[in-house]
This record gives structure tokens, C-alpha cells and sequence, in this order.
């Protein structure tokens, strides 16, 4: 059995959506789990929606995503080049053996031509007119003109595309890798363009012949390209290539959270979420869209989520490093069904890879958001308030905007908590407070608790009737991770400050 080779070729028509990134991870998984390769290809030739600043996008995104390739546009190998635009010269020889076999002619219709015979087709009742068996008698070809017309029109320089040759009545038959048999009759399919009158190949074309030449055993893309295969099949027949022939998987859609379409790219900021990566900017319109790197994603707690829109492991396990989905990747428990978007689960996939981490390597990542903030305290300082907070926030950015009360003293007090909880006698009782824990030699948690539960006993009062007004004082809000905790961090001159403070403010 050849080497498994694999290759992830997208078009530089603007930024890569969550489904290209998934469609390259199960690339890269099947590659890495089968001792492969995987390669980026840039299918460039449509340069008419070609996007500037795309293709580097793309790389980074890839790359932000922990997706390494063997060979790309930025690492070359032996079977390059990686971008279509490069490989212009490569695609004529092969439409010009299409058309000596006769499976594929040239075709001089123009714009108009074409709009003709739709609007003759519509009004003989065909619903969907094509170029093909029918039609192709009737239009300006090398099938319905004289072989020296053909050439004259060539030689005058006139425009032409070169379109396959589809069979009449012929069933094509793909074995999919993730949907079994898929057989589709020619006379369901058109004379689809291959070379066009620019000099480019078609995405048809080109991606038959680099999959072939670049010695592609497995073509692993989305389901949108599935009605595609049965011509890429009769390509491969045609160029006497059926024998390298790559094996088939088309992924399943991801599909928007209610389950009613596509996840497209312009759902991302409208639904509320982000579906690109990382931010992509408008070259035009200087229109920015959000990405999960900025968003304040783990790499790792995004692809753990990708790999689980399509895929599951047949266990309960849901947790899983890049390493442990390469071991356990298959094309056999790719479903076929569309996949629904859930963005609570992906917050809920960051929450576990944010827990997971360690304190002093979220302290790093959390010093990097206050110094932003004109905030400089101590890495140990900020580890110790990542251990705090770390269970009670989804992402790093949360540690700042919900903890803010570990590193500034409080500006405000939430006016819900002061009128349920801040009594007419709770200054006296804070002060009452204050003077033991002025007293302590030794300013910690348990210590700080032992006092905190002295000054209940001595007013015979509940919990309930100090603590809020407690954490009030020293936080600002009405809830949060153990007070005394937050007391022994911000230390002692700090606490007996912010009690004074708020005596001073809400009473």
C-alpha cells in the first residue's frame, strides 16, 4: 500500500470558516494516525474572487491551530509548487489529451450564447438547462462546428473554455469512505468547464491532476463537494489514472446551533459567536470579524471542539490533547449526518483546558491582560489569584474582568447586596471586626475565619448577616470565590483599608 498522503487545498477567496479548519484537522489526524503526510495546497486558480491578504491568513490560522503541515507554499517539498497559480504551465498538456481522446472539446459560446439557450431551454419547460448532451448540437463547439472552423477561430485568437465531454446514460459508481456506494447517472451531469479562456484550469481540473501528481492517496473534504466526485472519477478514468485513483471521504456539514443550514461565514458575529479562527479583516471594507484567538480561546480547547463536530470516540471521554486524537482518529466514526454548532459546548471546552492548566502558566497569560491595564504585581501574586479564580472562569480575560477586586480596591458597591444585606448595625459589627483582625500577628485565611466567627458568636448573629456585608467591602459585588482567601491574597493593611472604606462609602 502507497505511503497515506494527504492534502488540505483551500481557495485564497477569503477567510478560512471553522469548516475548512475541521475539514484540515481530520486531514491531519488521519495522516498523523496512518505514520502519513499531509500537504497545504493554495487552489488559486479563480482570480476573479481572489482576496488579498487570504492566503496568509490561512497560514496563520493553521498555525495558531497547532495544524503543522510537510509540505506547503512555506515548506517545500517534492512535489511542489504548492500554489495552482505556479503550476499554470503543468494543466494545458492534460485538457489537450482530454480532447485528443475525445473526451473533452473546445467551446467558443459567449455570455450571451450561453443566457440564449438557457432562456430557449426554460421555455421548452426544462427547469434547470445545462450544457450537456442535449444542448451542446445547438451551441458553438468543436463538437457542432467543422475541424477547420475549430482552427480558425483558435488561430483568429478567439475566446474559448474547453468543457469535458460528459457521457450519455453512463453510471458513475464512488465508494465514499464515510457513506458507502454513491452511483449518479451522466445524463444527471453537465459539460462542466475545465480549462477556461483565461489560461487556468477549473478547481475540476486542477485538483485532479495536482492530487494525482502530488501522489494523493486519500481526499479528505467537505460534503459540498461530494456532487463533484463523479466527475474528479471520470477525470481520473479519462487521463488513465483510475489505478492511483485516491480513496473518498466527504465530511458532514456543521450546521448552524438550531440545525436549519449551513453554518456559514456571515453567520459568525450575527449569531453572537465567532466561526472564523482568528479576526479577520475586510481588505475592502476594513469590516472586522471575530476570531477565537482573540476571543480569548485555547488552540487546543478549540480543536479538541472541532474534532467533535462529525467525529466521536465511541466513549464517554471528551477531553482529549492533539496526541490522543491521533490515536484515536478514524474516517469509520465520522458520521454522516450534519453536526449542530454548539457554542455553550465550546465555552464549556475552554472552561476544562482553562482548569487544567496550570496556575503559574495562567499567571504568565493573566500578567500579559493587567500589564495592558497599567496593573504590575508579582507573577507570584497573580498565581496565587489564578488558583482563586481559575474554577470560576471560562476564559483568561473573565480572571481580570471578575476578579478585578485582587488588584484594585473596590470604585463601587452593588446596590442589590447593600440593600438586602447592609443593616443599620453592620458598620458597628464591621468595625468590631476590624479591630481583632488589626491584632493578628499571623494574616491568614484560617486565621482571618477564626476572627470572622468570633465577631458572629459575640453578636449572636448568623453568617448570613456579616459575610455579604464582609465580602462587600472588600470586593465591591455580592458574590465570589472563599472571602478569607481573597483577605490572606490582598493582605492585611489592604483588608483593614477596604473595610474602613466602605463604612465610610455606603454608610
Amino acid at each position: 500500500m502507497s505511503k497515506v498522503r494527504v492534502r488540505f487545498a483551500p481557495s485564497p477567496t477569503g477567510p478560512l470558516h471553522i469548516g475548512g479548519v475541521r475539514t484540515a484537522l481530520y486531514n491531519f489526524l488521519f495522516a498523523k494516525k496512518n505514520d502519513g503526510k499531509i500537504i497545504l495546497r493554495i487552489e488559486d486558480t479563480d482570480q476573479a474572487r481572489f482576496v488579498t491578504g487570504a492566503e496568509d491568513y490561512i497560514v496563520d490560522s493553521l498555525k495558531w491551530c497547532g495544524i503543522d503541515f510537510d509540505e506547503s507554499v512555506k515548506k517545500l517539498g517534492d512535489y511542489g509548487p504548492y500554489r495552482q497559480s505556479e503550476r499554470k504551465s503543468i494543466y494545458h498538456q492534460y485538457a489537450q489529451s482530454l480532447i485528443d481522446s475525445g473526451h473533452a472539446y473546445y467551446a467558443f459560446d459567449t455570455p450571451e450564447d450561453l443566457e440564449n439557450m438557457r432562456e430557449r431551454m426554460k421555455k421548452a419547460g426544462v427547469p434547470s438547462p445545462q450544457y450537456n448532451h442535449i444542448t451542446r448540437s445547438n451551441m458553438k463547439n468543436s463538437l457542432s462546428l467543422s475541424n477547420d472552423e475549430v482552427q480558425a477561430r483558435i488561430k483568429n485568437n478567439e475566446k474559448f473554455v474547453i468543457r469535458i465531454k460528459m457521457p450519455r446514460n453512463e453510471e458513475v459508481k464512488i465508494h465514499d469512505l464515510i457513506r458507502g456506494w454513491v452511483v449518479v447517472n451522466t445524463n444527471n451531469m453537465d459539460d462542466k468547464v475545465i480549462y477556461k479562456s483565461d489560461g487556468m484550469p477549473t478547481y475540476h481540473l486542477a485538483n485532479v491532476v495536482d492530487d494525482y501528481l502530488m501522489k494523493i492517496t486519500h481526499v479528505i473534504r467537505g460534503e459540498e463537494w461530494l456532487p463533484s466526485a463523479p466527475l474528479h472519477v471520470l477525470l481520473y478514468t479519462y487521463l488513465g489514472w483510475e489505478n492511483e485513483m485516491p480513496k473518498f471521504a466527504h465530511l458532514p456539514l456543521i450546521l448552524k446551533p438550531d440545525g436549519n443550514g449551513k453554518l456559514s461565514k456571515r453567520d459568525g458575529d450575527r449569531l453572537g459567536f465567532p466561526v472564523f479562527p482568528i479576526d479577520w479583516i475586510n481588505p475592502e471594507t476594513k469590516e472586522k470579524s471575530s476570531g477565537y484567538k482573540e476571543s480569548g480561546y485555547d488552540p487546543e480547547a478549540f480543536i479538541n471542539m472541532l474534532a467533535f463536530l462529525g467525529w466521536n470516540p465511541g466513549t464517554p471521554q471528551e477531553i482529549f490533547s492533539m496526541n490522543d486524537l491521533i490515536k484515536e482518529f478514524s474516517l469509520e466514526r465520522v458520521g454522516r449526518a450534519g453536526a449542530k454548532f454548539d457554542f455553550d459546548k465550546t465555552k464549556w471546552f475552554n472552561q476544562q483546558y482553562l482548569r487544567a492548566k496550570e496556575n503559574s502558566i495562567l499567571a504568565q497569560e493573566l500578567q500579559q491582560i493587567l500589564k495592558k491595564n497599567n496593573i504590575n504585581v508579582e507573577l507570584g501574586f497573580v498565581t496565587r489569584v489564578c488558583h482563586e479564580l481559575k474554577e470560576r472562569a471560562t476564559f483568561i480575560h473573565d480572571m481580570w474582568s471578575e476578579g478585578r477586586y485582587f488588584f484594585e480596591a473596590p470604585k463601587s458597591y452593588d446596590q442589590k447586596t447593600i440593600r438586602k444585606k447592609w443593616k443599620q448595625e453592620t458598620p458597628e459589627i464591621l468595625l468590631s471586626l476590624k479591630e481583632r483582625l488589626v491584632k493578628l500577628n499571623e494574616f491568614s485565611s484560617e486565621n482571618v475565619e477564626a476572627d470572622f466567627k468570633e465577631i458572629l458568636n459575640q453578636y449572636s448573629i448568623g453568617m448570613g448577616q456579616l459575610l455579604p456585608a464582609f465580602r462587600l467591602a472588600l470586593t465591591g459585588i455580592g458574590m465570589g470565590p472563599s472571602l478569607f482567601n481573597i483577605a490572606e491574597i490582598i493582605g492585611k493593611n489592604e483588608t483593614i483599608a477596604r473595610i474602613d472604606s466602605a463604612i465610610q462609602n455606603i454608610s
